[in-house]
């Protein structure tokens, strides 16, 4: 006797399988939109843990409990934190009280260096195109400028340990970040188990080609970071300048943005040295700094941490960054690289599909009038 077949359910459609994508990416946004306020330490948590995965893997691997491993890298992670709070957050508030007491001597400079370039203007050009009402009014705008720009930095360095309050700080991101770490490996297991069979394999090939990059640049960055950290606050306060150990610290943790450090640091580092030392010799020493540090990235710390393993354009990752700070804020700047980590990745197994598809290699149609093309 014959069985009757079993009932194979219906095969998703192309429609559903676009309208659950789609789906899922207007949901994500919304989330975002709706709750990025109070997502940030969540976000924090979760950098943290995926920062400290790998040694935490490898204290389980040697037969450590992953919760006693998970618990020791974050104490050791806080201490770390709170050793460099207790260490130099005093010595960067003594510095940002000698930038307020020196600002109106750096503003009063500002005005002489507008005008005198004013006055040789006007003396190269006449006094029909540079007139003394033009250079009382960039003088005085350059120093409100200045004024401007010293007062916004203060405010956010300020404000940003207001931003990271001390129950984000001591409780929620710890917590969170301790449950994330220690329960890794069953969040890895449980969306795996969650990804369609149809295209589970090639979307776990993509996952990991994105936690290769992701990986290399996060951990590959955060040690260039902290190297040019140290190099550049070292360097600038050994050759004099006041306030090089402030200057020297934003120049270092910077440099995730490529360029922005370096150049950023070289302005700001130059025209302090210049209202500073009474002779051009500081300031060559400054800028000396700087062309090392410059070299000493692109030629020891750069191939030693990150090489050829982080496959992210630099215009890439700056638009990428800015983006996502537009949109959300730090929040944005925190998702900005996993997420264009994920677009690269992406872009380019769409392209090599692409490639390797009858849109790409259909010949073209032979000429009307039948002669060889």
């Amino acid at each position: 006797m014959n069985m009757p077949p079993h009932d194979q359910p219906p095969g998703a459609t192309r429609s559903q399988r676009l309208a659950l994508l789609a789906g899922l990416l207007i949901a994500g946004w919304f989330a975002l939109q709706l709750f990025a306020s109070v997502l940030l330490p969540f976000v924090m948590a979760a950098v943290l843990a995926y920062f400290l995965d790998p040694p935490t893997t490898q204290f389980q691997r040697t037969g450590l409990p992953r919760t006693v491993g998970a618990l020791l890298m974050l104490t050791t992670a806080l201490l770390s934190a709170l050793l460099f709070v207790l260490l130099l957050y005093p010595l960067i508030l003594a510095q940002l009280g000698i930038l307020i007491i020196r600002l109106p001597t750096y503003v009063n400079l500002a005005r002489a260096a507008a005008d005198a370039v004013l006055v040789h203007f006007q003396q190269q050009l006449g006094p029909e195109f540079v007139d003394e009402r033009l250079r009382e009014l960039v003088a005085s705008q350059a120093g409100s400028v200045l004024s401007f720009l010293v007062t916004a930095v203060s405010r956010l360095i300020g404000g940003g340990f207001a931003l990271f309050n001390v129950l984000t700080l001591l409780v929620v991101t710890p917590v969170v970040a301790f449950y994330l770490l220690r329960d890794w490996p069953l969040i890895i297991r449980r969306v795996d188990s969650w990804l369609p069979r149809r295209y589970g394999v090639v979307l776990r090939a993509q996952a990991r080609e994105v936690d290769r990059i992701l990986s290399a640049w996060l951990r590959g960055q955060a040690m260039c970071c902290l190297a040019l950290v140290i190099y550049y606050a070292v360097a600038l306060s050994l050759v004099g300048l006041d306030l090089g150990l402030i200057v020297g610290m934003a120049a270092g943790m910077l440099s995730f943005i490529p360029y922005v450090g370096s150049i950023t640091g070289l302005v700001v580092a130059t025209g302090l040295a210049s209202a500073q030392f009474p002779t051009w010799a500081g300031v060559a020493m400054v800028v000396g700094v700087f062309i090392a540090g410059n070299l000493l990235e692109a030629y020891v710390i750069y191939p030693r941490f990150l090489g050829d393993r982080v496959e992210l354009h630099a215009v890439w990752v700056i638009f990428a960054l800015f983006a996502g700070a537009a949109a959300f804020g730090f929040l944005g700047v925190l998702l900005a690289v996993p997420v264009a980590a994920t677009i690269g990745v992406l872009s380019r197994f769409w392209l090599r599909r692409y490639l390797a598809s009858p849109l790409y290699l259909d010949p073209p149609p032979p000429p009307s009038d039948g002669t060889a093309p």
